[in-house]
């Protein structure tokens, strides 16, 4: 039995499962401080007999071993949360093996794993939603180096019509800042679900996206695009996306079918959660070979 834990900003989703992804139990904790919600997860995990847990955090994170500040949140803007030692404190209560990476690298690797990139080597994994946040497998390893990506917060360029200022505490304007949830809210004075009738609102949305997304094909090369996240709900912002890259990449590479290539998770809401048990089970094969 593994322990997963997907931890958001809102909400923090728990389960226990095994190996071929299968979720036995789960639960949703509110995202609040960490002396609240912490006691609670490890409440949670104590009724099982978990050989390895999970961790897929937002971020951004820690993710390098050799940092003495590995494990831990860091520039967070949920300042309750700024610099807390994730990892050792779950090292602390229990006596397995731990994987910790993102979030949004955990939902890459449980796509590439269950999901709609299953049996591929690469893939991109993109949140849009309060964040924009993006994970990636690129020849079966998740994508990390110094740090995590952080893909949300590239430049794009603004669309000639769009006024708004930008919603990114640190870079305003950044894709995060300009397509995100809150952003959207912010710009149109309505909540996105209100707007489903917009034909603007989603063009606007698929300029950003679709620029966002070129920059990833040209880099990465990714063999799949899953978009997630709950603004990817308006499907309709799907073939402003087509439209966009379209003419962006305008035939510079050759890429697959769009409706085939870049499409919604195959694990739907279960792609992070499912990504944190596959952590999990990497933990425990390491700490074998150890």
């Amino acid at each position: 039995m593994l322990g997963a834990i997907e931890a958001g900003g809102t909400k923090f989703v728990c389960a226990v499962g095994d190996e071929n992804g299968n979720l036995i139990e789960r639960i949703q904790i509110p995202t609040t401080i960490p002396d609240e919600t912490i006691p609670m997860v490890i409440e949670f995990f104590n009724k099982f007999p978990i050989r390895a847990i999970g961790i897929a955090s937002f971020g951004p994170i820690d993710v390098n071993i050799e940092s003495a500040t590995y494990g831990n949140i860091t520039s967070t803007p949920k300042t309750a949360w700024k610099d807390y030692p994730f990892l050792q404190v779950f090292k602390d209560h229990f006596s397995v093996p731990i994987g910790f990476n993102t979030d949004v690298n955990a939902a890459a690797l449980g796509e590439a794993t269950f999901g709609a990139a299953k049996g591929l080597d690469s893939c991109l994994y993109i949140t849009v939603g309060t964040g924009i946040g993006a994970g990636a497998i690129v020849n079966g390893e998740l994508l990390q180096g110094i740090t995590h990506p952080e893909m949300g917060h590239i430049l794009v360029r603004r669309h000639p019509n769009d006024q708004y200022e930008g919603k990114c505490p640190y870079h305003r304007d950044c894709l995060e800042g300009l397509a995100a949830g809150p952003a959207i809210e912010a710009r149109w004075g309505v909540n996105g679900a209100n707007l489903v009738n917009r034909e603007e609102v989603w063009d606007l949305e698929g300029y950003y996206i679709a620029q966002a997304l070129m920059q990833y094909i040209l880099i990465l090369s990714p063999k799949k695009i899953v978009l997630g996240g709950g603004v990817m709900n308006q499907k309709q912002v799907f073939n402003s996306i087509y439209k966009y890259l379209t003419e962006l990449v305008c035939d510079y590479v050759s890429l697959p079918e769009l409706s085939e290539y870049i499409v919604l998770p195959g694990l739907g809401d279960r792609a992070g959660i499912t990504g944190a048990l596959m952590l999990a089970q990497n933990a425990l094969n390491k700490n074998a070979l150890v």
